[in-house]
């Protein structure tokens, strides 16, 4: 018996197929929560008889065929019967699995998926976090800290939706090329949202996380579409971010990206990165694609990374980029970001007033960044007090390690 075994790779199989295997299941009838039933069945099935009769050679297609004899067995079931009409080319059981997941398939599904969660039919509000429910395997708590929702709140939207697309029939067949865009705005920022969540956690294993299922969908979008910018954008903007994870901490604390050790860099990624960013200018400079914000934040990427060719950062060229962000998608976040950048032109005084522009509230970078131009400009007490109350806002353990060590570096008196 190795349930250790079976754990891990059911786990690993949960992080990098769930998507995938439940766009499949999906598919069929469109019906997204019987899907969710069948392959929660499947993993309950294969934690009770892995360790006993051995992981299977095809851990996918073992799953999948048997959420697939569940969901037959459903269909049969005298209480479906009398509800839904039987289908015999839907409702007859399947054929066995396939003896290997065919790895170009697949990532086309889930995108196929999440552009059923992005048709017009769904509320805007919910399209985005549906996508990371459904696809991307986040928690409901998980997205709900994120959108800032009560977890019920967001659990009865989800539903109401999963709903809607079972019971409207929409296809799961690739919209069009007319109808694509309508759509790709909420897919891009489904995958950026799953990023954004796992960033402060990413493992070793990029392919086993968030974040690396982040950056295989995002280059998956780029083939899909070649001249979409903002596509383009995304997977710059992902490549560099990931390309710095091997400096990002040190002995348990989060380290600031200008204090970050540029030779643990990956080159590689940095390089795939500025290819895709050029590729996405070439596209707009052409007039064929419009300028976006995960461009700009790409841009933004690209300019602090080139600190390691400069030795120095060009903080009038982030400054023209954050404001052009903030004019094309303003968000708190980049307001803050901005502020942050102008205190390095023109003084901690012209930060700290901005940030009282934008006001602070439970908004954690808006009191770590004001604590921080408060301890640059001596003012001891009140810089004490704004980290006090970062700290308490602060998500995770590296982030409040490193800011209770600059508390603790505050000089004594006031």
């Amino acid at each position: 018996m190795d349930l250790t075994g079976s754990n891990a790779l059911l786990e690993q199989s949960l992080r990098t197929s769930y998507g995938r295997l439940l766009a499949l299941l999906a598919a069929v009838d469109g019906d997204i929560e019987g899907a969710e039933d069948a392959l929660a069945d499947a993993f309950e099935r294969a934690l009770a008889t892995w360790p006993e009769r051995g992981i299977p050679a095809n851990p996918d297609g073992w799953l999948l065929t048997a959420a697939r004899n569940r969901r037959r067995d459903v269909w049969k079931s005298a209480a479906h019967r009398t509800s839904v009409a039987f289908d015999p080319a839907v409702h007859e059981p399947v054929a066995p699995a396939p003896s290997h997941i065919d790895e170009i398939e697949l990532p086309d599904k889930r995108l196929q998926l999440m552009l059923v969660c992005a048709h017009p039919s769904i509320d805007k509000s919910v399209r985005t976090p549906l996508m990371l429910d459904v696809v991307l395997g986040c928690t409901a708590k998980e997205i709900a800290l994120a959108f800032a929702l009560p977890t019920a709140t967001l659990a009865a939207r989800l539903g109401r939706a999963k709903s809607r697309i079972r019971d409207s029939g929409i296809s799961f067949e690739l919209p069009g090329r007319t109808t694509l865009p309508a759509r790709i705005d909420a897919v891009l920022a489904a995958i950026y949202g799953a990023f954004a969540i796992d960033w402060h956690c990413t493992a070793p294993e990029l392919r086993t996380s968030l974040t690396g299922e982040s950056l295989h969908l995002a280059e998956t979008l780029c083939t899909l579409l070649p001249d979409d910018a903002e596509a383009h954008g995304l997977a710059a903007l992902i490549c560099m971010s990931i390309a710095r994870l091997p400096s990002r901490y040190s002995k348990g604390m989060l380290v600031p990206l200008q204090e970050q050790n540029f030779r643990l860099w990956d080159p590689d990624l940095l390089a795939q990165g500025e290819e895709h960013l050029r590729h996405a200018h070439h596209l707009v400079a052409e007039g064929t694609s419009p300028l976006g914000r995960f461009q700009l934040d790409a841009a933004i990427g690209a300019v602090h990374c080139a600190r390691r060719h400069t030795g120095a950062t060009d903080w009038q060229s982030l400054r023209g980029l954050h404001a052009a962000a903030q004019s094309i998608a303003p968000t708190v976040g980049g307001a803050v970001a901005l502020a942050v950048v102008t205190a390095e032109l023109d003084g901690p005084e012209a930060g700290l007033a901005m940030l009282a522009a934008i006001g602070r509230d439970r908004f954690q970078p808006a009191w770590a960044a004001r604590a921080h131009l408060l301890q640059r400009l001596d003012r001891r007490d009140e810089a004490a007090a704004a980290y006090a109350k970062a700290i308490s806002l602060s998500p995770d353990e590296p982030t409040r390690r490193l800011l209770l060590a600059r508390a603790t570096r505050l000089p004594m008196g006031s």
